[in-house]
């Protein structure tokens, strides 16, 4: 059974640091780009950033450019975002979400998700 499950998020302030994780299970990880998204409130899900299966490939949205980095440790069959100088807009559910060797920013790409966790950045 394939299986995601994030973890690492919470309440801060504006300017704060976060780091989310997502570990997975039931399959092989090494084969598998992984993505990050986010929903707020009443809005869609959208991208974040994704890393290629080797973690030699990696694309952000313009959004979160400079400020959050995706890695992943395939020992340990986990993918990271660390978010750095987090702003109230970056208040919503982020989910990580799985998909064969090559990597996508669009979401129906791909067909593993997580639970999701909540980070709200206040103001």
């Amino acid at each position: 059974q394939v299986q995601l499950v994030e973890s690492g998020g919470g309440l801060v302030q504006a300017g704060a640091s976060l780091r989310l994780s997502c570990a997975a299970s039931g399959l092989t990880f090494s084969r598998y780009a992984m993505g990050w998204f986010r929903q707020a409130p009443g809005k869609e899900r959208e991208f974040v950033a994704t890393i290629g299966s080797n973690g030699g490939t990696t694309y952000y949205a313009d959004s979160v450019k400079g400020r959050f980095t995706v890695s992943r440790d395939n020992a340990k069959n986990t993918v990271y975002l660390q978010m750095i100088s987090l702003k109230p807009e970056d208040t919503a559910v982020y989910y990580c979400a799985a998909r064969m060797w090559v990597t996508s920013r669009e979401v129906h790409d791909y067909d593993t998700w997580g639970q999701g966790t909540q980070v709200t950045v206040s103001s």
